[in-house]
C-alpha cells in the first residue's frame, strides 16, 4: 500500500503536498536567521542544488521580523522552527512563514497553543507538529519500560490531538529518532494511524559519510514502503549536500526522475586508468546537466561496455586509451587524455 497516495492535501506556500503529489525536498539553514544576507545566501544556494522547502530556526524577536525580508528575496517554502516561545511562532507567522514547526507539548498551556493555532489560522498556514524521540514525555518512557517507536507515536498523535480539538488540521506530522530501526518501525505504526502528510528523516544521523548512510538504510525502507511526504537528509555539514543526497536518494528508489545517474566499477587489478580520479570527475560533471540518463564510467575496456549494458553512455579505460560506449555497443576508440572531453561533448550535444 502506498500510504501517501491517500495522505491530506497541505498547501505550502506555492507547493503542495500529500494526496500523492512528488516528495519534496527539504533542508534547514545553519546561519543565524537574524543575519538576512547570510542566510538568503545560504538559502539561494540550497534552491540551486534543488531544495524545495527550507526551514529556518526562529529563537530571537529579531529572527522572527527577519523571516519577512528573506522570504522577499527568496523562491522556494518558508518555514520557522519554534522551540518554547510562543510568542515566536505567533510573530513568525505574522511576518511571513508559510508553515511553523513546533511542538505543543513545548508551547506550554493550552491557551499558549491556542494563540499560535489561531495566529495560523487566520493565515491558514500549516502547522508541523514534531516529536523527537530525545525529548519524549517521561510517562511514556515509563508506560513502554524506554523510548520507544509506540511511545513517539503515542507523543505525536497526543500532540495532533491537541490541535485538533482547537478545532485545525492544517497539519504536518514529522517523528525523529537517530535510531535507524526505531524511526523505521515508528513510521510504520504512524502511517496506519493517521492521513496526515508526513515529514520524514533521520535525526542526528551524523557527518557527511556516516550520516548518509544512516538516512540511506533508514529512509530507503520508510520511501519505498509508500511512507512521506518530504523529506529531509540530515547531515552534519554544509546543508548542500543534504539536498544533493536527498535527491540522488529519491531516484535511486525511482521516486523521482530527472539529472544524470552515473555509474563505476569497484575497480580491480585490471584497471590501468585513475577510475577513481576520472569517476569524480564525470559525477561532478554530470551535475551541470538536466538530462535523465545513465553514465558509466569503467575501468576495464574488455568486459566494461558490457557490464554497463544499461547505461546509456559510458567510458570504459584500458592502457593510455579507452572507449566511448552506448548501449553497450563501441562507438569509438579514443586516448586516455581525451576521455572527459569525449563525454562532455556527447552530454553537450545529447537528444532526450
Amino acid at each position: 500500500m502506498s500510504y501517501r497516495e491517500h495522505t491530506k492535501q497541505i498547501k505550502i506556500g506555492n507547493r503542495v503536498i500529500g494526496g500523492g503529489n512528488p516528495i519534496l525536498i527539504q533542508s534547514m539553514t545553519n546561519t543565524r536567521t537574524e543575519d538576512v544576507e547570510a542566510t538568503v545566501g545560504q538559502i539561494l544556494k540550497l534552491e540551486e542544488a534543488g531544495c524545495e522547502i527550507i526551514r529556518c530556526t526562529v529563537p530571537t524577536m529579531e529572527a522572527a521580523k527577519a523571516l519577512g525580508e528573506i522570504k522577499k528575496r527568496i523562491h522556494i517554502p518558508l518555514v520557522a522552527d519554534i522551540h518554547f516561545d510562543y510568542k515566536m511562532a505567533i510573530a513568525a507567522v505574522e511576518n511571513g512563514a508559510d508553515k511553523i514547526r513546533i511542538n505543543p507539548g513545548n508551547i506550554g498551556s493550552r491557551e499558549r497553543v491556542k494563540a499560535v493555532v489561531d495566529a495560523a489560522r487566520e493565515r491558514n498556514i500549516p502547522i508541523r507538529v514534531g516529536v523527537n524521540s530525545g525529548s519524549l514525555e517521561k510517562h511514556l518512557i515509563e508506560k513502554y519500560n524506554g523510548v520507544t517507536a509506540e511511545g513517539i507515536v503515542e507523543s505525536a498523535l497526543d500532540k495532533v490531538h491537541i490541535i485538533e480539538d482547537l478545532d485545525y488540521d492544517n497539519l504536518v506530522i514529522s517523528i525523529k529518532s537517530s535510531d535507524v530501526l526505531m524511526c523505521v518501525k515508528a513510521h510504520e505504526l504512524l502511517a496506519d494511524r493517521t492521513g496526515y502528510p508526513l515529514h520524514v528523516g533521520i535525526t542526528e544521523a551524523g557527518t557527511l559519510w556516516s550520516g548518509n548512510i544512516k538516512s540511506a538504510a533508514g529512509l530507503g525502507i520508510i520511501l519505498y514502503q509508500g511512507i512521506g511526504d518530504t523529506i529531509r537528509v540530515s547531515l552534519t555539514g554544509d546543508p548542500v549536500e543534504e539536498v544533493k543526497s536527498a535527491k540522488l536518494l529519491l531516484r535511486t528508489l525511482g521516486l523521482r526522475k530527472g539529472g544524470i545517474e552515473v555509474v563505476s566499477c569497484p575497480t580491480c587489478g585490471r584497471t590501468r586508468i585513475d577510475l577513481i580520479g576520472l569517476a569524480g570527475q564525470v559525477e561532478r560533471m554530470a551535475a551541470d546537466y538536466p538530462l535523465d540518463i545513465k553514465v558509466a564510467v569503467m575501468g576495464c575496456v574488455v568486459n566494461g561496455p558490457g557490464e554497463a549494458l544499461e547505461a546509456d553512455l559510458g567510458i570504459a579505460g584500458g592502457i593510455g586509451e579507452g572507449l566511448l560506449f552506448k548501449k553497450g555497443q563501441i562507438v569509438r576508440k579514443v586516448p586516455e587524455n581525451e576521455l572527459l572531453g569525449v563525454l562532455k561533448e556527447e552530454l553537450d550535444h545529447w537528444q532526450q
